[in-house]
C-alpha cells in the first residue's frame, strides 16, 4: 500500500492508504478528524469542501494519494488561539446554518471564494460561489448575509 505524507491543518502527518482511499476517508478515518462531511460522494453537495494547497477541492473525490506532499486545510483547522475564524463567527452570528451539516463545506467555499474574489461580495457573487454546496435544511438568505459578513471581516 502506497503511503501518503502531508500536512494537515499545519500538523505534518502519514499514513499507508489503499491507492482507492479518498482524501475525505484519510481526514475522518485515519486522522480522527470529523469535521468534514460527507454528503453525497459524488461530488454534487459541497459537504467534504477542504482547502489543498491554498484552494478548495471537494475531498469526496480527491484521491489521498494526490495529496502527498499538500497542505490541507480542513475546518479544524481554520480557527486560531481558541478563536473562531472570522467566516465561522459570521456564520454563528448570522444563523447562517440549521443542522449544521453543510456548514462546514460553506464555511471552506465561502474562504476561498473572499481570497479569489475579495471582501466586497455582493449577493449574487455568493450565490454563484457557492453553486457546489448544497444546503438542505435553509433558504440561503442567511447564508449569503454570513458570507458578505465574513469576507468584510476577513
Amino acid at each position: 500500500m502506497p503511503k501518503v505524507s502531508m500536512k494537515v491543518n499545519g500538523k505534518a502527518v502519514s499514513g499507508e492508504v489503499e491507492g482507492r482511499t479518498l482524501l475525505v476517508e484519510f481526514i475522518r478515518e485515519h486522522l480522527g478528524l470529523t469535521g468534514t462531511h460527507v454528503g453525497c460522494d459524488t461530488s454534487q453537495c459541497g459537504a467534504c469542501v477542504v482547502h489543498v494547497d491554498g484552494k478548495a477541492v471537494k475531498s469526496c473525490t480527491t484521491l489521498a494519494a494526490a495529496c502527498d506532499g499538500a497542505d490541507v486545510t480542513t475546518i479544524e483547522g481554520i480557527a486560531k488561539n481558541g478563536k473562531l475564524h472570522p467566516m465561522q463567527e459570521a456564520f454563528r452570528e448570522h444563523h447562517g446554518l440549521q443542522c449544521g451539516y453543510c456548514t462546514p463545506g460553506m464555511i471552506m467555499s465561502a474562504i476561498d471564494l473572499v481570497k479569489r474574489e475579495g471582501k466586497k461580495l455582493d449577493e449574487d457573487t455568493i450565490r454563484h460561489g457557492l453553486e457546489g454546496n448544497i444546503c438542505r435544511c435553509t433558504g440561503y438568505h442567511n447564508i449569503v448575509k454570513a458570507v458578505q459578513a465574513g469576507a468584510e471581516n476577513m
